[in-house]
């Protein structure tokens, strides 16, 4: 059984009004993870990503480099990544 992971991730770029989150929120559940995302007053995307370590990674580079087909993103930041014994999230949610 591989090791599950959660972690932190901020978003900068052009990621606001571009369907950001909805895609987001898409290839997480794709990737069966849980977690959430949410617009910020900096114009940025946070969330948080939790599941398999191996889904978590490929998360984290469509978030660096693909994102929604309107998004251009300049960076994206991880923070807090470590083991977990489990999710504390049901789903893969949009916060308002």
């Amino acid at each position: 059984m591989s090791k599950l992971v959660g972690v932190d991730f901020e978003v900068f770029g052009r990621v606001q009004g571009v369907f950001f989150r909805k895609y987001t929120q898409k290839r997480g559940k794709e990737l069966g993870l849980k977690g959430w995302c949410m617009n910020t007053s900096q114009g940025t995307v946070v969330g948080r990503l939790e599941g398999e370590k191996e889904k978590v990674e490929e998360m984290k580079n469509w978030l660096r480099y693909t994102g929604s087909p309107q998004s251009a993103i300049d960076k994206a930041e991880f923070r807090g990544e470590k083991e977990i014994s489990q999710a504390s999230f049901s789903d893969f949610d949009i916060k308002k």
